[in-house]
């Protein structure tokens, strides 16, 4: 039986600035320029520096984690449906929508800017009781 229950939420949220998408990339390795070099990213069809995707998704990540019980990751989908700025505020929010028997449940995911979402899907977690 698992730990967070169907109606359980959990929010997290983050704000973007460019010593952070420039703190990302150095993390992963990912220095594409879209995100780095405000003269590159300006002739885009963004029309400026954006964050990378994954910074968004390592938000949702957070929210899943505030979620009772010791959580771990087994599958998560994600569509990306706006570019995140620097200047925004990243809130994401994890609702458990379905137990699929075990301690394994389904979790809709949804990131937002402004009320508008920047990131939907879904995750399959584990919500495990923490043994101390």
């Amino acid at each position: 039986m698992p730990v967070a229950t169907v109606g359980d939420a959990a929010t997290a949220s983050i704000d973007v600035t460019t010593e952070r998408i420039d703190e990302y990339a150095a993390l992963t390795g990912d220095e594409n320029p879209i995100h780095l070099d405000e003269s590159y990213a300006s002739e885009t069809m963004f029309g400026g520096r954006i964050a990378h995707g994954m910074l968004g998704a390592g938000v949702v990540s957070a929210a899943l984690a505030s979620l009772p019980g010791d959580i771990v990751y087994l599958d998560q989908d994600c569509s990306f449906e706006a570019p995140v700025r620097p200047g925004d505020t990243i809130e994401a929010r994890a609702s458990v929508e379905e137990e699929l028997g075990g301690d394994r449940i389904r979790v809709e995911t949804v990131a937002s800017v402004d009320g508008e979402p920047v990131i939907e899907g879904e995750a399959t977690v584990l919500s495990l009781p923490h043994d101390a």
